[in-house]
């Protein structure tokens, strides 16, 4: 079951799903909090309160009412989209959860008139990339940042 988050009480349990997933990710890339602070293995309880005062539709996946799964979305245009920081613990990982969140994801877009969804990447997370494209997105370009220690891969899905 998906629910969209309602209360900045539960931001906390947000946050401990986006540290608990992405810590596999710091430990993959060997990124940390000196070298990569915007990553968003390390969001703070103060960016999630901004995203969710801007009123961005924040949403939890629950599995046998446990909260297992999170992930936000952002609208960039009329059109446009951007799904962000879609985190699944690691022990619920490869049930379906992800893909779950991902089609949820899509019915919200085209709830509000959306017709495109992006997403950001670790571009040299292979594994990641191949998951994405197999739920059909396509990859469209990268970008460096100099803040980051990896490219970013940005990724389409045309709904």
């Amino acid at each position: 079951m998906i629910k969209q988050v309602e209360s900045k009480e539960q931001l906390n349990i947000c946050l401990d799903i986006i540290r608990r997933s992405f810590a596999t990710v710091t430990d993959e890339f060997d990124l940390t909090e000196n070298n990569c602070p915007s990553h968003t293995a390390f969001m703070t309880v103060d960016r999630l309160e901004k995203q969710f005062d801007e009123s961005k539709p924040m949403c939890l996946f629950y599995r046998d009412e446990y909260p297992v799964g999170y992930f936000s979305l952002a609208k960039r245009n009329d059109s446009e989209w951007e799904l962000n920081n879609l985190a699944v613990l690691p022990q619920y990982r490869h049930s379906g959860t992800g893909k779950a969140m991902v089609n949820f994801a899509i019915s919200t877009v085209k709830s509000f008139g959306g017709n495109k969804i992006t997403i950001g990447i670790i571009e040299e997370n292979t594994k990641l990339k191949e998951w994405y494209l197999s739920l059909g997105f396509r990859h469209i370009s990268t970008r460096k940042f100099e803040h980051l220690l990896f490219t970013v891969g940005l990724m389409l899905l045309n709904l």
